[in-house]
């Protein structure tokens, strides 16, 4: 069965919150830690590389529903892979990520997909692909199309982000959020 929102009150007490699970995957070094915190904090750091999973919460109004994202932030370095589908069991969205600048981490990414299709029925999780680094264009190895022709096929979101340059960041996960109501 589908994982189950976890319902509650708004702070205001006029509509429901509904919490939602999110993880972020993908290789190392593409970005998971930065658009986490370009979404939750509107920063950007040249971050360390994450030790099994960071965890972030953030709040999300849409049309008159209050979504709580919890966003778990998984490692991408390989000693970590063993653990992770301890990470995204339960998750209501997945977010694979890779860098436009790397064509590896694109095939990296749909390897992350072939795992979540062992765990999640189709209809029972809203994965997005993602590819980020935008801001890095005259450094890309992975033509826009490339990514959105392969997310068209297996029925993924898709959206193109730079957390450095906060483009496409808030839009990214208010489609999730949308996707997941």
């Amino acid at each position: 069965a589908p994982p189950k929102a976890v319902a509650g009150t708004s702070p205001d007490r006029t509509h429901p919150t509904y919490t939602y699970k999110v993880v972020l995957l993908g290789n190392t070094s593409v970005g998971k830690s930065s658009l986490a915190y370009r979404y939750v904090k509107n920063d950007f750091k040249e971050s360390l590389p994450t030790v099994g999973c960071s965890f972030f919460t953030q709040t999300l109004c849409l049309e008159g529903t209050t979504l709580r994202l919890e966003i778990w932030d998984t490692a991408g370095q390989e000693k970590y892979h063993s653990v992770c589908h301890l990470y995204y069991r339960g998750a209501h969205a997945a977010l694979l990520v890779y860098d436009i600048t790397s064509k590896e981490t694109l095939s990296r990414a749909k390897l992350w997909l072939q795992e979540l299709e062992k765990e999640f029925f189709h209809d029972e999780i809203v994965i997005a692909l993602v590819g980020n680094k935008t801001d890095l264009e005259a450094e890309r190895e992975v033509p826009a199309e490339e990514g959105e022709e392969f997310a068209k096929s297996k029925n993924l979101l898709y959206m193109e982000t730079s957390a450095k340059s906060n483009y496409q960041v808030n839009e990214l996960f208010t489609a999730v959020g949308r996707s997941v109501i």
